[in-house]
């Protein structure tokens, strides 16, 4: 809401209050009526306060200018003037009828009381009111003061971290010195370099009129950490000053094209900061270079404050350098302890001091200290956490890859703090913290799987205690918006000294069953070194030990597959199993164990890709593969089980030759597809339809034949009429299918009555399926006929021009017929039309209309001839120009044309053309124009490319950040959640994507939905549209992995 829309809200709010008091006023002479008037009051009031918050929320980047501040707190002051004394009339009016009767008396000499608050309330509204009278419109005053100021950047200060001494110097030396533009703050790990910076930056000395900015680089963003690859380093350079571009506004989004050019984005960089004043804060950096490419940039006022704990960052000679030591934390480290213990200064013990000291005043450490003393009074509990430190630190050797710290005993004091913390906590907790060792820490590692490595530890329904715990003892860092887990690099550093216990509990002192199902997740999110041992694991499980080993296993990949944040995680993670499983799934299918068959069959489902089968399926041709899979077919009751197994059998069908083929044909129990086809098993129609779709592709007549006898064709069309949206388009494909490749039978259940059931363009396809009456089927025309409609097609006269538009239109519907469609290519109809789309002047708008229906009909009966006749005379981005013009009745025909081309026969090359000309980018920005309409048919053609498009074009979707789009659209639109639905069930539809892929791409659009939706009061709404529809859409995809779980 505008802060304009927002002072006329509140404009209407306090006119209806002016009413009320009035109605409150009649009802001081009835008192049973007073208390429901003063609640109406008191509901303006807080009516006012919300509107009050939501434009500050709006503007809040903007309040440091006196002006723009004193006008939206007048409504402030309206509230506090209004609320005592409707707090003295609820007070009045709630006295008994028997003091009520005592105060007419009283009222008769002093006044009514009642009706005095009523005249100040009312003296209160109409000065507000006035106010805004005399101020013209505040809205467009508040508005146009807003424009004109510059946003200033802010970052938020560190909780419980106070401002020292050493911040007020950094301030001074920003203020007085500019001669250095960086500063360098170094010092030990966790003595509150990046605090202390935040400090600074959170209130930046005036001269930054563009405030501060904050860009946290770590430990990924390093050559080591990309172990050595120039190339990688330098793109994750530049997706970290892709970030910030967006971080200042420079960019609205990051552009993926560009992401990867380093010194493109450095080019980017110096355009965005020129003329800025900025204080900028590079955190955690790791790479002397990252520095120096911000250092060098010309003809701005920023500055630079940089922490690092990197020695070659240091050497940086332009930079002034201040250290942080032990000297400069000891005024603030008291505070800090008593901020973290929950104690006062007057409960704190007295050997608090003592503390302190043996700590080194190190903010880490005191903080942890302090976390697991908390709410402690008792001294001795703190004279031996004293005594523990001075024993540990003399007595346990130094971390040997920690080369930068200059006081090793302070290191140490560190990490006996870590372990008096744990020491603290119940002994699971500290269990699952030498656990987690075994991991990487260099990302954030993913809820499930430290929830794995607690399965294999302790008990798995105590996993959300347990991490709890150490979360609150700030040994683990958690994220609000994803279920990720980050770690402090000290405690990362404190965590490598642990990995040779952490692999010792998980490999060594762990159950087989744990073994196998811990060395699949370690293989995805270990450390390098354990990765090695889990993949040597990995592989004994599947191949060399038991079967219910190697399906323990099995379904730890399905499940540390399905964990991947993003698709390019998944593939990386796919990848690594799928060369792991491929070579070795002959012998796994070949098992006599049923339920290893069944999870190898799951894990094919979810893993394997089309290069994938195309390897290892071939091979399975002389091997007993087949019987094995029907074999486990025939007693099974499971239906994932059932289609997990169909859809192997169907791959193995389409991968193999041609006795391949047939033996599947032949042995493929298609009875068991049909029963679940049936309205009571939603959840597997997903997973049915794409093995029937299979079946029909290699199969043929012959599949189709078979389909027959077990009347599919029934089923599917009862799914027309039953089931929800995504299966009812799944069953149109299928059932399209079957008639296209097998024709119809002799006694089919497809009648006139279910066609109306069906989208037009499917109907025209299917109709000839239905009617026998040949009439129906047109004859050619004389070709005179269409030269003369051509003729008159040519002329510049708009009447002959429509008519003879109007007349080819049965001869369009007609382009099935290979002899008309040959006559229609071969003539100038389709150039003309093109033309004719062009056509600058508004009174021509007519013609363009019914260009775009004939192309409509065109697109529908052509099908792919017709579409590389429009591509060649780019007729698509004549169709998304006009659909960007502000007449309604051109745009809806425009669209109608480009919708029906999508899902033509031709539509794949539709969707390569729109991605090779950018106009995805295009359809994606209009989602923020001003025309509701525009938003609309946008928005719908989207909707379309998502259902219809692959794994690049959806990626390429989230990245023009198309979700948040469409956020603010339901927003707008008070927020149904159809919107962010239907591009859920686009996903559902989408048949160029596999199971896993789907899946983790509708959990980023829901992650990035909830992101744009923290804190609306539409929230809560929308996101259960999207629980509902991510329900419906797993009953069509038939998830996979609780049921792992449970197996497990």
């Amino acid at each position: 809401m505008d802060a304009l829309q927002v002072i006329a809200s509140a404009t209407e709010i306090v006119s209806g209050m002016v009413g009320a008091i009035s109605s409150l006023e009649q009802a001081s002479r009835n008192l049973d009526e007073a208390p429901r008037r003063i609640q109406s009051l008191s509901d303006f009031v807080y009516d006012l306060e919300n509107l009050t918050r939501r434009i500050k929320q709006k503007h809040a980047y903007k309040l440091h200018n006196p002006q723009l501040d004193y006008q939206i707190q007048s409504l402030s002051s309206l509230i506090e003037r209004l609320h005592p004394n409707i707090s003295k009339a609820r007070r009045i009016v709630s006295k008994s009828r028997a003091k009520n009767l005592a105060k007419v008396v009283w009222t008769s000499v002093a006044g009514d009381p009642l009706e005095k608050l009523i005249n100040s309330i009312r003296n209160d509204l109409n000065w507000w009111l006035e106010s805004q009278r005399l101020a013209g419109s505040v809205e467009k005053v508040i508005e146009s003061t807003a424009k004109t100021i510059p946003v200033r950047l802010k970052i938020k200060p560190e909780q419980g971290y106070p401002i020292s001494s050493k911040c007020k110097f950094i301030r001074t030396s920003l203020e007085h010195d500019s001669s250095n533009r960086v500063i360098l703050i170094v010092g030990l790990s966790g003595i509150g370099k990046s605090c202390l910076a935040r400090q600074v930056a959170a209130d930046p000395p005036m001269k930054f009129v563009d405030g501060g900015v904050e860009l946290g680089f770590g430990q990924w963003c390093s050559r080591a950490a990309c172990n050595g690859s120039k190339d990688e380093y330098q793109r994750r350079l530049a997706r970290k000053i892709c970030k910030f571009l967006v971080q200042i506004g420079f960019w609205k989004k990051i552009w993926d094209e560009n992401s990867g050019d380093l010194e493109y984005m450095c080019c980017l960089l110096q355009e965005a900061l020129y003329g800025k004043s900025i204080l900028i804060l590079l955190d955690d950096v790791w790479e002397q270079d990252i520095v120096e490419r911000f250092a060098k940039l010309y003809d701005n006022n920023c500055s630079y404050l940089v922490t690092t704990r990197n020695e070659a960052v240091y050497e940086i000679t332009e930079a002034q350098k201040v250290e942080l030591n032990k000297d400069d934390v000891k005024e603030i480290s008291k505070a800090i302890l008593l901020y973290h213990s929950f104690l006062s200064e007057e409960e704190v013990p007295g050997v608090a001091e003592s503390l302190l000291e043996r700590c080194g005043h190190h903010p880490l450490t005191v903080a942890v200290m302090g976390k697991a003393l908390r709410k402690e009074i008792r001294a001795v509990k703190w004279e031996k956490a004293i005594i523990d430190l001075s024993t540990y630190a003399t007595c346990a050797p130094g971390p040997v890859s920690y080369v930068n710290e200059k006081e090793a005993e302070n290191t140490l004091t560190i990490f006996r703090s870590f372990e008096f913390s744990l020491e603290a906590m119940p002994e699971d907790s500290r269990k699952l913290f030498i656990a987690l060792a075994s991991l990487s820490w260099v990302e954030p590692v993913p809820e499930a799987c430290l929830e794995s490595v607690w399965s294999v530890v302790g008990q798995e329904n105590l996993f959300p205690l347990v991490v709890c715990k150490l979360v609150e003892g700030s040994l683990l860092m958690k994220t609000d918006s994803f279920p990720l887990y980050h770690v402090h690099d000290m405690v990362s550093l404190y965590l490598d000294c642990k990995t040779n216990d952490s692999v010792k509990i998980l490999f060594s002192e762990s159950s087989p069953e744990g073994i196998a199902f811990i060395s699949p997740w370690l293989l995805t999110f270990g450390k390098e070194t354990v990765k090695q041992i889990a993949e040597e694991r990995t592989e004994l499980c599947i191949g060399a030990l038991e079967d219910k080993h190697a399906a323990i296993t099995l379904d730890a990949i399905i499940q540390a597959v399905m964990a991947s944040k993003s698709i390019s995680e998944l593939e990386a993670s796919r990848a690594s199993f799928s060369s792991i499983l491929g070579p070795r799934i002959e012998k796994l299918i070949s098992s006599n164990s049923q339920d290893l068959i069944a999870v190898t069959a799951e894990a094919i489902t979810m893993i394997f890709s089309k290069t994938d089968y195309q390897m290892y399926f071939p091979s399975l041709e002389f091997t007993d593969a087949i019987d094995k899979l029907v074999s486990t077919l025939e007693g099974c009751e499971d239906p994932m089980i059932q289609t997990n197994m169909s859809i192997v059998l169907a791959k193995l069908a389409e991968f193999g030759s041609p006795d391949m083929v047939h033996k599947v044909l032949q042995s493929i129990l298609i009875n068991q597809l049909a029963d679940l086809l049936s309205p009571n098993n939603e959840e597997w129609h997903g997973s049915v339809l794409t093995t029937l779709m299979s079946l029909i592709k290699t199969g043929k007549s012959n599949a189709i034949e078979r389909m027959y006898a077990l009347e599919i064709d029934k089923s599917l069309i009862k799914l027309l009429e039953n089931g929800s949206e995504v299966v009812q388009h799944h069953a149109i494909v299928t059932l399209k299918a079957f008639y296209e490749v097998g024709g119809p039978p002799a006694n089919g259940f497809l009648e006139p009555s279910n066609l109306n059931l069906l989208p037009w363009q499917v109907r025209l396809s299917l109709e000839r399926f239905v009617f026998s009456d040949k009439s129906i089927i047109p004859l050619a025309p004389k070709p005179q006929s269409f030269e003369d409609l051509i003729l008159k097609l040519l002329d510049n006269d708009i009447k002959q021009v429509v008519e003879a538009m109007q007349d080819l239109i049965p001869i369009v519907e007609k382009a099935g017929d290979a002899g008309i469609r040959n006559m229609i290519l071969q003539s100038p109809l389709i150039k003309r039309l093109s033309e004719l789309l062009q056509c600058g002047r508004s009174e021509k708008n007519s013609m363009k209309s019914e260009s775009a229906f004939l192309l409509t009909k065109l697109a529908c009966s052509g099908g792919e001839p017709c579409i590389k006749k429009f591509l060649e005379h780019d007729i698509i981005p004549e169709l998304v120009k006009l659909m960007h013009c502000n007449v309604p009745e051109l745009q809806d025909s425009s669209y109608m044309a480009l919708h029906q081309m999508l899902f033509s026969n031709g539509g794949v090359l539709i969707i390569n053309r729109v991605l090779q000309m950018g106009l995805i980018e295009k359809l994606a920005h209009s989602l923020e124009g001003r025309s509701m309409k525009t938003r609309e048919v946008n928005m719908h053609c989207i909707l379309d490319i998502v259902e219809l498009g692959n794994k690049a074009c959806l990626e390429r979707m989230l990245s023009l950040q198309v979700v948040e789009k469409f956020v603010r659209i339901e927003k707008a639109s008070g927020g149904s959640g159809e919107t962010l639905a239907g591009f859920l069930r686009g996903i559902d539809k989408c048949k160029n994507l596999l199971t896993a892929e789907r899946k983790v791409m509708k959990q980023q659009v829901v992650r990035k939905a909830k992101a744009a939706l923290k804190g609306h009061k539409l929230e809560v709404h929308i996101l259960a549209a999207l629980d509902a529809c991510l329900t419906e859409g797993s009953k069509g995809a038939g998830s996979s992995s609780s049921a792992g779980r449970q197996r497990k």
